[in-house]
């Protein structure tokens, strides 16, 4: 069976897995059943969740005349394009003679000229491999294929000249990238066999009939990400040695020349063992820095448009793609970086120039989501560079991006138009645009200008959202609480704390956020919810963010608990009804906290861990907890013990339900095993629950919904009401 090969979307313990095999085989055969009455309710409830268009990618032309978007699913994308000022009017864009044939289309980017639209596509085979293609958008539409490619693909970029087309590709791919995919079955010589490596491809843009690309990098580095120079001859990327999805957190910035007139196309020089004619530099080794970068991960380089400087993100990031940190800048050839927003009360996820003096950054600010421009003074060939910001160009209290990166935007290349998709708990997704300078627009999305309004008329399927804030030991905390559905104060409402994965991450509000398990599907039942984000969180700044480094569970429960005496002191809900679940992080949380207070009457564990010490030699990323926990296990035992739940398991009273995925790379099953194999012999009402096939992220729908199922009869169960 051929495995589908497409860009990753919004996606086992090695040794344990085929032991986990027979327990997990078990559950699919055994699928849980809720009663009818139950089941129609909450049919209606996820009905209501499901009406509405997808929007997916969006992006503007150079020169800010057209729009292209994605819309529909992993397999059955299609690409739409049209008049920025006349969207109705759009045609799809698609790599085969007749549209509308179930397919995949998308990963889309534009030419510099802003005349043709390169995209991903596997229409040519369906549901096998994803080619890229150049469609002309000017009146023949002529579509031609680029490539012959066999793995997997993502991250298209018309080099500036729209000579080439960088991409990351991973040849003879069997999973996508990353830790999120479910893990391969262990066989071989763990560590060393089947190792797939991610490198950058280039594709002639000019080519009239389909060719393997070129390798730019070579294959003893995994990228991540890469940009071009603004003369297009090098690239700058962010790579680790393999496997890349265990070395992200030990990841180096390179440069590497791959100009088409500096041997990339003499065979002599395509030694991918070294790197060709011109092998790569690193400029930028975070391990061997001093200072507060020290040891800490880099994201989104991006070159200045003279060529001088690169500017990064820098901090500390629990998750490659979960970006988030301070602003960083450096000269292009190498030297000291520079701190630009040192001890700033945000966090930036995503930067792009406008000119060599001015930066913008999307930011989490508290619970907003902001795009603001840095003005920058001094000297970019050294580095010697200040920043100042202006004010927010907008600030939505919800989730804004244009489908690649998290929180990246489109913008002409001029950078006086940005366009996105926005969205909160309470609207709907729609395609925004927003011009620096222009007039501040009012409301939930203050500076953006509606686009579509393909989504009008839809209401949300819980009850409504507000901003919740408090401090607890010196911090200023913010979270979300989503009332019940037809809330009424003069009755009494349980609670549901749901603490979100990283946990350098932040909840941040979006339609349909809740994935597997569902804030809105809880508040829909009834409840409140209470959606926080405690130290370690972005939002406040990297002191904030690293605030829980070597104290996981202690000073981050504190303020989830402080957070739960706001809502107790201003809202009507039952103090002995509070449930707590999560995944991931959220997932350790909800199994620790329950070892450490009584304050909840149940819980549900997602992909969870309990164990920190046997953690560390059962996950594929090991690499991530050294920045946290300051050193390996085999080094500081201690710390670790301290924040493992087993170590206190005796102090549970909780009834807890427990689910994972039986590939988890990131979350081990036996994490979850461990955990409630004590709370059985503790006699602790607990239930676990092994899905087949599944990794960190559920992909399957009806394990999706059993997850969700389970969670709903669980807290009904153990926190009825009048209790």
């Amino acid at each position: 069976m051929k495995r589908l090969l497409l860009p990753r979307s919004l996606v086992s313990a090695q040794l344990c897995a085929a032991l986990l095999f027979a327990s997990a085989a078990a559950v699919a055969q055994q699928p849980h059943t809720i009663s009818a009455a139950d089941n129609a309710h909450l049919e209606k409830i996820l009905g209501s969740m499901s009406h509405g268009r997808y929007i997916g990618q969006v992006a503007v032309s150079p020169d800010g005349k057209l729009l292209a978007w994605t819309e529909g699913g992993r397999r059955s994308g299609e690409i739409r394009v049209a008049p920025l000022d006349a969207l109705a009017d759009s045609r799809q864009v698609t790599a085969v003679t007749k549209p509308g044939q179930a397919c995949y289309n998308g990963s889309i980017t534009w030419s510099p000229d802003s005349s043709q639209l390169a995209y991903f596509s596997d229409c040519a085979a369906p549901g096998e491999q994803a080619d890229l293609y150049l469609t002309q958008l000017g009146p023949s539409g002529k579509t031609r294929r680029l490539t012959t490619l066999h793995g997997f693909v993502e991250a298209p970029a018309f080099s500036p000249d729209g000579r080439q087309i960088a991409f990351l590709y991973v040849e003879g791919a069997t999973r996508p990238s990353g830790a999120l995919a479910a893990e391969d079955l262990p066989s071989g010589v763990i560590g060393e066999s089947d190792i797939q490596v991610q490198r950058v491809a280039l594709a002639d843009a000019n080519a009239a009939t389909p060719a393997e690309p070129v390798f730019a990098s070579p294959a003893n580095l995994h990228v991540f990400e890469f940009d071009w120079s603004p003369d297009s001859k090098s690239l700058a990327y962010i790579v680790a040695d393999p496997p890349g999805e265990n070395n992200w957190w030990v990841a180096k910035l390179y440069t590497q020349v791959v100009a088409a007139d500096s041997g990339m196309e003499d065979e002599a020089c395509l030694d991918a063992a070294h790197g060709g004619c011109n092998p790569p530099h690193a400029i930028l080794s975070p391990a061997d820095l001093n200072g507060p970068l020290h040891g800490l991960q880099i994201a989104v380089p991006r070159w200045s448009p003279d060529g001088k400087a690169i500017a990064f993100i820098g901090g500390l990031m629990s998750d490659q793609g979960v970006t988030g940190g301070d602003v960083w800048i450096m000269p292009s050839a190498g030297g000291q970086p520079r701190d630009l927003t040192p001890g700033w009360p945000v966090t930036a996820g995503w930067i792009t120039w406008q000119d060599d003096r001015h930066l913008f950054v999307t930011e989490q600010a508290g619970g907003d989501t902001r795009l603001v421009r840095l003005e920058l003074r001094g000297s970019l060939e050294s580095a010697e560079v200040t920043a100042t910001a202006g004010t927010p160009v907008f600030s939505v209290p919800g989730s804004v991006g244009d489908g690649r990166l998290e929180h990246s935007l489109s913008s002409t290349a001029d950078r006086s138009l940005f366009v996105m998709t926005a969205s909160t708990f309470d609207n709907a997704p729609e395609i925004y645009a927003s011009r620096p300078g222009a007039p501040q627009t009012q409301g939930p999305f203050a500076g953006l200008t509606q686009l579509t309004h393909v989504n009008d008329g839809l209401t949300p399927a819980g009850g409504k959202t507000v901003s919740l804030e408090w401090t607890n030991e010196g911090f200023h905390l913010q979270g979300w609480l989503m009332l019940p559905k037809d809330y009424d104060p003069s009755q009494k409402y349980p609670m549901i704390v749901e603490v979100h994965g990283g946990p350098a991450a932040a909840m941040v509000p979006r339609w349909g956020s809740g994935g597997t398990l569902s804030p809105e599907v809880f508040s829909a039942l009834g409840y409140f919810v209470l959606l926080p984000n405690p130290r370690g969180s972005y939002g406040e700044g990297e002191r904030f963010t690293q605030a829980n480094r070597k104290d996981f569970g202690y000073g981050d429960l504190r303020d989830i608990v402080t957070g739960v005496d706001t809502v107790l002191a201003k809202y009507p809900v039952d103090a002995k009804r509070v449930g707590l679940t999560g995944w991931s992080y959220g997932g350790f949380m909800s199994m620790f906290a329950v070892t450490q207070t009584q304050r909840f009457r149940a819980a549900v564990a997602g992909a969870g861990l309990s164990d920190w010490l046997s953690y560390y030699g059962e996950n594929s990323i090991d690499q991530w907890m050294i920045p946290y926990f300051g050193a390996s296990v085999y080094d500081d035992p201690q710390v670790y013990a301290r924040s493992s739940a087993i170590n206190f398991i005796k102090r549970v009273h909780t009834p807890t339900l427990v689910v994972v995925g039986d590939r988890d790379g990131e979350c081990p099953a036996p994490q979850s095993f461990e955990f409630w194999h004590a709370l059985r012999d503790l006699h602790v009402p607990t239930e676990l629950v092994v899905y087949p096939n599944e990794g960190h992220g559920f992909v399957n729908p009806a394990h999706r919904r059993d997850v969700l199922e389970r969670a709903v009869e669980w807290f009904a169960e153990y926190m009825p009401a009048g209790s």
